[in-house]
């Protein structure tokens, strides 16, 4: 019982296509984005009130959402990004719904996947979004430029286009520095800096990319996480680049399924949790080594990656469990949604022994 525990708070069952949760920064409430039966958009704000949840407000608009992300908006407006099942992405005020206050035709095919930067930190860098179609490209958006994006990361003309299944934002500790990181159906990483514009590093992990996340994002680039198809997760010690080997990393097992993502707690960068193919979620811990860089033969540094220990695990649905998303403001408290159209309240305890 030292152990912490993963409790299923509430459970409440929609009738929804749930793809993408997000909890409302400074609140007790989140937002669930899908679909309806009938192919229309739905954003649902819920409220956590007196052990329940309730349904607030329900937008409905033409098109499904895929994601979204408050990543690019300062805590004073709460503005939620959005990706669309038609390639837009629109940016709203929950306040007053009747239109996007931002929107761009981003891509020609389905966003999968939404990261946000810059909003939340103070004096770091410029607000900015970085959405990934199915149409094989990645951009980055500055919500104040409209319409256009501000870098493009798309095969040349004549290469083949694989499906971007997810992007992450990093590196944003100054106002120069950002770095993108997207995953793809081949297994392809592809890490892009863009304070030089270039690709910094690519790898391949002989599997399809389902999530990406850096444990934070408006630090130096300390370690990335990166979950596939195959039930096998891996941790980038990022901190130091090889110039011929990369970056050091771990690679773990779990699940039996498809992992679908992994989501590192606010408070602790180095607690996560894994979200598998079988309504199944882990907590992990990265254990740092004694030390991180040492030098090879040619007195080039290299990582030395650390280790995970499996804290805890639970079976919280019978379906694939599609997205999870931590309170910003108290510790344990997450929100998760699966397949089965149900909406999850989880509490982690004892998670301040760690």
């Amino acid at each position: 019982m030292e152990k912490p525990q993963i409790i299923c708070h509430v459970e409440k069952s929609t009738t929804l296509s749930l793809f993408d949760c997000r909890w409302i920064p400074c609140s007790a409430k989140f937002v669930v984005l899908g679909s309806k039966p009938r192919g229309t958009g739905i954003i649902n704000i819920y409220e956590l009130s007196e052990g329940d949840v309730k349904l607030v407000k329900e937008v409905e608009k033409p098109k499904a959402f895929k994601c979204g992300t408050y990543g690019a908006s300062s805590l004073r407006d709460r503005y939620l990004a959005t990706g669309d099942f038609e390639g837009k992405l629109n940016i709203w005020n929950l306040e007053d719904t009747t239109a996007p206050i931002y929107t761009a035709n981003a891509h020609k095919e389905i966003i999968n996947s939404i990261d946000g930067v810059g909003g939340q930190s103070i004096g770091c860098g410029a607000p900015e979004i970085v959405t990934g179609s199915r149409d094989g490209s990645v951009k980055v958006w500055d919500p104040r430029q409209k319409g256009k994006a501000v870098a493009t990361m798309e095969p040349a003309e004549g290469e083949a286009k694989r499906d971007c299944w997810t992007v992450a934002l990093g590196n944003s500790y100054n106002s120069e520095e950002r770095i993108v990181c997207s995953g793809y159906d081949n297994g392809d990483i592809k890490m892009f800096d863009l304070k030089t514009m270039s690709l910094r590093w690519e790898t391949n992990v002989k599997n399809g990319v389902c999530g990406i996340e850096f444990d934070r994002k408006d630090i130096v680039m300390n370690k990335m996480i990166v979950t596939t198809l195959e039930s096998k997760f891996y941790v980038f010690d990022v901190r130091t680049q090889h110039p011929q080997k990369g970056f050091a990393y771990l690679t773990e097992k779990a699940h039996k399924s498809t992992i679908w993502l992994a989501r590192h707690i606010p408070q602790n960068r180095d607690i996560f949790a894994t979200c598998g193919g079988a309504g199944t979620l882990c907590l992990w811990k990265y254990n740092y080594p004694t030390r991180r860089v040492k030098d090879d033969t040619d007195g080039n540094e290299m990582g030395i990656v650390g280790t995970t220990s499996l804290l805890q695990n639970a079976t919280l649905s019978t379906q694939p469990i599609s997205s999870l998303d931590w309170s910003p403001d108290k510790q344990g408290i997450g929100v998760c949604t699966s397949f089965d159209q149900t909406i999850r309240v989880i509490i982690v305890t004892k998670l301040n022994t760690i």
